[in-house]
């Protein structure tokens, strides 16, 4: 598609740090999280299906380096891409005896793989595991990205979606990652059935406040077998438009430092046991339609970015 001006894309930033395309190449771990096994709580989140955050990847079978090695070369074959992302994506990748972690991580630092990403949760980072990664930053001359799911800044909806931690773990989170000048990405998810448009713009203030450097957005998808798979059957739950969604990404944009990356506006799921998922349309047609809209409207990632910086005193002062 055409280049997109109405938001800050993930594929231009890579472009632009790597000086070519840059694809991220998904690992699987054999692990769980902290809101499954009984440290903080069982079932995990109410949304979240036995595969976790990921539905694409290779078995966890596999070794670390047989699963980048395989889809590093599909993926060179097919888009003649060069320089590559190890990405440990499904569940908390740092909930890790911190040996164990140093295994995995020193396993993903093959040739042309150019960064490590991390996705995990806000309670799964320690001081310790960061001292680490920074060290494997220096001497390897691998960038380290943390990815943090937070879903949501509204703590009420956090209880609700039984989501293990509060607004106040992200916030250590990323205050610790920045600590060690690592990039940070975080998980949203718009249209949870609590969240209302104050707390849509609330995520964007805060992600904005906290310099977090990447959002990935996601559109809530109903899995069969989960917790909210059964409010759903029961009707307990009530799933916003897709018009008022594409107005909620809008929105968050506004709102949203125009220095932050956006690594996608809409998630997909898997095909299969889904009740639930982008109101019957394809991905791609809603992240157009999101485009095509704020075109037509006339606004952009950071219209509204006017908050931070002493906003009461800008009658007095040029800020």
């Amino acid at each position: 598609m055409a280049d997109i001006k109405v938001y800050n894309t993930y594929s231009k930033y890579l472009q632009y740090k790597y000086g070519e395309r840059v694809y991220k190449l998904p690992i699987s771990l054999p692990l769980t999280c902290p809101n499954r096994d009984g440290c903080i709580s069982t079932g995990g989140c109410i949304f979240c299906g036995e595969e976790g955050g990921s539905f694409e990847n290779l078995p966890n079978s596999f070794g670390v380096k047989e699963q980048l090695n395989k889809n590093k070369e599909y993926i060179t074959n097919k888009y003649k891409v060069n320089k590559f992302i190890a990405y440990f994506q499904n569940f908390s990748n740092t909930y890790l005896p911190l040996d164990e972690f140093k295994t995995y991580i020193e396993e993903s630092i093959i040739q042309d793989v150019v960064g490590i990403s991390i996705s995990t949760r806000p309670d799964c980072i320690s001081d310790k595991y960061l001292e680490y990664l920074k060290k494997i930053e220096i001497e390897k001359g691998i960038d380290i990205i943390f990815e943090l799911g937070l879903q949501t800044v509204n703590y009420h909806s956090l209880v609700k979606i039984n989501r293990g931690h509060t607004l106040a773990e992200f916030i250590d989170a990323v205050m610790r990652i920045k600590k060690y000048n690592f990039r940070v990405c975080t998980h949203i998810i718009l249209n949870l059935p609590w969240d209302n448009k104050l707390d849509v713009i609330e995520n964007a203030k805060i992600v904005s406040a906290l310099r977090v450097d990447e959002i990935k957005l996601h559109s809530l998808y109903i899995v069969e077998g989960t917790c909210m798979a059964e409010q759903y059957k029961k009707d307990e739950i009530n799933l916003i438009s897709k018009d008022e969604y594409i107005d909620r990404v809008i929105t968050f944009l506004e709102y949203l430092d125009p220095d932050i990356v956006i690594q996608r506006i809409i998630g997909r799921a898997p095909e299969e046991n889904t009740l639930f998922v982008n109101w019957g349309e394809s991905w791609w047609k809603i992240r157009d339609e999101i485009i095509s809209n704020m075109e037509t409207k006339g606004t952009f990632q950071g219209k509204k970015f006017n908050y931070l910086n002493g906003k009461a005193l800008k009658k007095f002062v040029s800020i």
